[in-house]
Parts: C-alpha cells; sequence; structure tokens
C-alpha cells in the first residue's frame, strides 16, 4: 500500500462535457416507450456488479440502478455515455493508471462522454453535472430510481441502443477511502481512485422486463461524502472533448492485471 496519500480535495471539480455523436431523428412525441437494460459489470477489479433497466417514452426515460460492491462511505458518479464505440471497454486493457488501472481517458474511445449525469434529485442531470458528487448515491450499494427529460438528440440515441451506464470510483489499494499518488485524468487535484470506472454495461434494447417496484425517485444517499472531502455542489466546467483527450491511447492486452 501506498505510504502517500492525496485525499479528495473540495469538489469544485471539472464536469464533464461529453464528446460529440452522430445525432439521430428526434425521438416522436407519440413513441410507444423502448424498454432498455444493461448488465453491470466490473472493471478495474472493483467487484462492482448490478443492473440498470429504463424505459424511453418520448423524451422521458424512467431510469432504474441496482449495484452493489461499491466503496463504502464513499459517493460515486454515474452516468449514461454516449459516443466511441458506444461499448463498455475490455476489462482486461492496460490502462494508465494504478498497476496498469482503467482510467477515464482510457476508456472514452469505448463508451464516450457523459450525456445524463443519473444525480439523485434535485440534482442536474446534464453533462455540467458528471462530477456534481454530493447528489451522487454513496455505496456500497445502490438503489437508484429517477426519470429524467431528455434533449431529443440524446433520447434518440439511446432508443438506438448507443448509451453505456457507467458507476465510476474504485478503491485500488485498499485503504477504504479515495486517496493515492495517481492523479485523476479529469482533475490533477484529484485521487484517480475517484474518477476511475467501477462498472459498466451497455444500455441496450431490454432483455429482461424493469422491475415493477423500485426505491423512491431520485433514490441513493448523500451520506458519506464527507469521505470525499465535498464541501461545494457544484463543478467548473472542463472545455470540450475533456474524455478525448487520451481515447486513442487504449492498448488491449489478453492478461488481467
Amino acid at each position: 500500500m501506498r505510504t502517500t496519500k492525496k485525499h479528495l480535495a473540495p469538489l469544485a471539480i471539472a464536469a464533464i462535457v461529453g464528446l460529440p455523436f452522430a445525432a439521430a431523428a428526434p425521438a416522436s412525441a407519440q413513441d410507444e416507450g423502448t424498454e432498455l437494460s444493461a448488465d453491470l459489470s466490473q472493471l478495474n477489479d472493483s467487484g462492482v456488479s448490478g443492473t440498470a433497466w429504463g424505459m424511453l417514452e418520448g423524451n422521458m426515460l424512467e431510469i432504474k440502478v441496482e449495484a452493489d460492491g461499491l466503496l463504502a462511505d464513499s459517493p460515486h458518479a454515474q452516468h449514461i455515455h454516449i459516443g466511441g464505440e458506444n461499448t463498455c471497454p475490455d476489462p482486461n486493457m492496460e490502462g494508465t493508471g494504478f498497476e496498469g488501472a482503467i482510467r477515464v481517458t482510457d476508456a472514452a474511445g469505448s463508451y464516450g462522454g457523459v450525456m445524463v449525469s443519473l444525480t439523485n434529485e434535485p440534482g442536474e442531470t446534464t453533462p455540467e453535472a458528471a462530477l456534481d458528487v454530493a447528489n451522487f448515491p454513496t455505496g456500497p450499494t445502490v438503489d437508484y430510481e429517477r426519470t429524467i427529460e431528455l434533449p431529443e438528440d440524446v433520447a434518440a440515441s439511446i432508443k438506438a441502443g448507443d448509451g453505456v451506464v457507467v458507476l465510476h470510483g474504485v478503491d485500488h489499494d485498499g485503504s477504504g477511502a479515495y486517496d493515492g499518488d495517481i492523479e485523476s485524468d479529469l482533475d490533477p487535484s484529484l485521487p484517480s481512485e475517484a474518477t476511475d470506472p467501477a462498472a459498466c454495461g451497455a444500455f441496450d434494447v431490454a432483455q429482461m422486463s424493469m422491475p415493477e417496484e423500485g426505491v423512491a425517485t431520485g433514490g441513493g444517499s448523500t451520506q458519506g461524502t464527507e469521505n470525499a472531502g465535498v464541501l461545494a455542489l457544484g463543478a467548473v466546467a472542463l472545455g470540450a472533448g475533456a474524455f478525448g483527450v487520451a481515447a486513442n491511447r487504449r492498448r488491449n492486452t489478453n492478461a488481467g492485471r
């Protein structure tokens, strides 16, 4: 375990601006509804697993996320990404982080940029809220439900099966907190553990039905955000293409770390 620790600074941190993506036709107001699901599988040997379900009617998305195995007492950013190859990265790819861990920009070529921030109510759901940590669920489990009005182009892309659900935050060194001497590739004032992807699943046309019952809308606790040193709710936008800086650096390997 590393002896030098860099605790998560106050999160006046960068909200991630999504990568450009090909706009599909606007969602119709007469849309009868598209059911979606994603099997969330671990990245970075996080031990996280879960499922996301969605029902898209016109521009209104009802979404539920259930996951476990996350770092306790710590917030976990979660989003719908669009762009790149609209898929999850190979979990065995060699990244640029801790002992080859996958960082955000390593995987951007696979899942693209943030288009929907899955915050608790009343948090914003725009890309600019991508790291509004005080409004994201806190581990070790996520039981989340919210109905979100989407921009037409985002709704059309999700309907086409081009969305990817990603959960972030990995305790690589087992310290029980976001720390370490490796910087986040989104903001050098943050440890990489706070933003590295923990689980991912392609949001495809559903192969299973959305649960009939879920937690209250906007579910997920903000308790425990003190672990992240949160002093501010807002986030400062990075320049456009924040995900694209190192998106082409992905190096796939056949051996896991």
